[in-house]
């Protein structure tokens, strides 16, 4: 046992994980590893083939996700079952993976090497103090481990490896678990050539390496981002949005946050949390396969304070939005406006993301954004997944000044709900008139999706009040937007868009077709909603070039149920 080569810290945290209240069995992702490391057993929840030699899958894995979706979780639980440094069966055996027939012959029995990369040296300010450990702690772990072999200090990792090979009477070889491998590009101090090192290096220990039984290795961007050759062309890669494979593993899928949902409700006292609420909040992100992942750390976050927020956003840099769009502003700034009001951006996604100094094209920024986890890609367009991240983008278009125009209307939005809730609708026309008459390219009305994005805009404030929803099935249609308060006795709002039409016409489709039933439906959840209720007209006369507002009360505050 060692500090890399066999250590018992992965089985730890595993075990760790393992215990705790809202854990996802994801232990099938073994499944896929299998047949990488024994050739007798085939893919899938399948039993071992019996003298049947099935042929092994590429032994060099890559996985790309964003941060904070499961990848350590898993490397460590991966060192955990084949690692030998720590017996890992009493946590194993409650598991799925259990019931597999290889199950008993590969837990605890492989030479497992597992390193995070995200480990940085006392004070480190170099990589070459950052490699040195790393070379100096494993090579230490082979000296130990194969005493006779004579290792020297000064040898490359790959030439102690080789000789251990070369020695020792049975087949030795080794699974890699490399965590975090693009963690050190993210560092101030790291150059170019230190770049071109590290990638040299990683080379040299894993590829054409006959001691390699296995490479499993996680990132959040992929190889192709930082190795332009064949350095690493070894690997095959698996992002989120691209590839099929592995997708199930790393972020929660709607059966396992029902599991999650239903521990929460028994072990907590005064629940504030609804199952509705954890889709709308931290569901959303799109796989290849076409399933719904939601954010893993956000949701446990969560379910363990009792309380939604922006878990995973507030995790990393304050600007982090900001920083990929800033390069190319101009372009950008209308597509904000529509994403924040709900639609799809079309684009053709990247393999990969380009360097931070390149990121100036859409769909250079976009693919990046995907890869970062800031978007999610569906169908050749990117779109904001949840609530969590849709809040980052509000405050994005109300605090950032170099927005221009999309800042300018975000600004105004507190008037325009205060005016909305006073019932002044000369005070929205001239709001609306003002957002008409800036330089908006977005603002010629040629439908009702440009108008709905003007009209987010104007109404962003509310949604520190409000959680606002788009396009939401509502009774016998689909209601523009829908404003449910978050305090039970506040105003809520049904909002109603026509172009070339009036705002009479909207206020009868929202009584026509009973969007009023919304709020009994979704408000009824903790308790019933008793505030008052507005219909919303909002049209626009692309002859006239008029706005018209009108709003109606659909129910007073009251103590009696919600009626159409």
């Amino acid at each position: 046992m060692g500090k890399f080569l066999n250590s018992k810290k992965a089985a730890m945290l595993f075990k760790d994980d393992a215990e705790s209240t809202y854990f996802v069995d994801k232990t099938a992702l073994l499944d896929e590893l299998l047949p990488i490391i024994d050739p007798y057993v085939q893919s899938g929840n399948a039993a071992a083939i019996e003298e049947k030699h099935l042929g092994r899958s590429s032994k060099y894995i890559c996985i790309t996700r964003p941060r904070r979706f499961g990848k350590s979780m898993a490397a460590n639980m991966i060192a955990a079952y084949f690692g030998k440094g720590m017996g890992t069966r009493p946590v194993f055996d409650h598991l799925a993976v259990s019931s597999r027939d290889w199950y008993q012959t590969h837990i605890n029995q492989h030479n497992v090497i597992h390193i995070a990369f995200n480990s940085l040296p006392a004070d480190c300010t170099t990589y070459r103090q950052y490699i040195r450990r790393i070379h100096k702690r494993l090579l230490h772990d082979l000296m130990q481990a194969y005493p006779d072999v004579g290792i020297e200090e000064d040898d490359a990792l790959w030439d102690a490896l080789n000789d251990i090979l070369e020695y020792e009477t049975e087949e030795v070889k080794f699974i890699f678990v490399l965590d975090e491998w693009d963690f050190i590009f993210h560092r101030d101090f790291v150059t170019d050539k230190d770049r071109t090192d590290y990638i040299d290096f990683l080379s040299n220990l894993l590829k054409d390496q006959p001691y390699v039984e296995l490479a499993y290795m996680t990132g959040v961007l992929p190889i192709a981002k930082y190795s332009s050759g064949s350095e690493l062309n070894m690997f095959l890669e698996y992002d989120m949005a691209t590839k099929k494979k592995f997708s199930e593993y790393f972020g929660f899928l709607d059966k396992e946050v029902d599991t999650l949902f239903k521990i929460y409700m028994m072990k907590t006292a005064e629940p504030e949390i609804t199952r509705e609420d954890l889709s709308i909040w931290y569901d959303g992100y799109c796989t290849a396969t076409g399933k719904r992942l939601y954010n893993p750390r956000s949701v446990v976050c969560a379910l363990t304070d009792n309380e939604l927020s922006n878990y995973w956003t507030s995790s990393g840099p304050y600007d982090e939005i900001f920083y990929y769009i800033r390069n190319n502003i101009k372009d950008i700034r209308k597509d904000l406006a529509f994403m924040a009001a709900g639609e799809r951006i079309g684009i053709m996604l990247q393999g990969y993301a380009a360097l931070e100094t390149e990121l100036e094209t859409k769909n250079q920024i976009y693919s990046a954004m995907v890869v970062y986890g800031l978007l999610t890609y569906q169908d050749g367009a990117v779109f904001i997944p949840n609530k969590e991240l849709m809040d980052k983008y509000n405050e994005l278009l109300i605090t950032n000044d170099s927005l221009g125009y999309i800042h300018r209307l975000a600004e105004v939005s507190e008037k325009m709900l205060a005016a909305t809730l006073s019932g002044d609708t000369k005070a929205m026309i001239d709001i609306l008139k003002f957002a008409h008459d800036t330089e908006s390219p977005i603002l010629s009305y040629s439908n009702e999706t440009e108008l709905s994005a003007v009209v987010n805009l104007v109404y962003l404030a509310a949604r520190d009040r409000y959680r606002v929803e788009r396009e939401d099935k509502a009774g016998e249609g689909f209601v523009d937007f829908i404003f449910y308060p978050e305090r039970r006795d506040d105003t809520g709002i049904i909002l109603e868009l026509k172009v070339d039409s009036t705002p009479d016409e909207a206020i009868c489709q929202i009584k026509k077709k009973g969007y009023l039933l919304r709020f009994q439906g979704k408000l009824a959840e903790k308790e019933k909603y008793r505030g008052r209720i507005l219909a919303v007209g909002i049209a626009y006369d692309r002859k006239t070039k008029v706005h018209g507002c009108k709003i109606e009360v659909l129910r007073e505050r009251t103590q009696e149920k919600i009626v159409n």
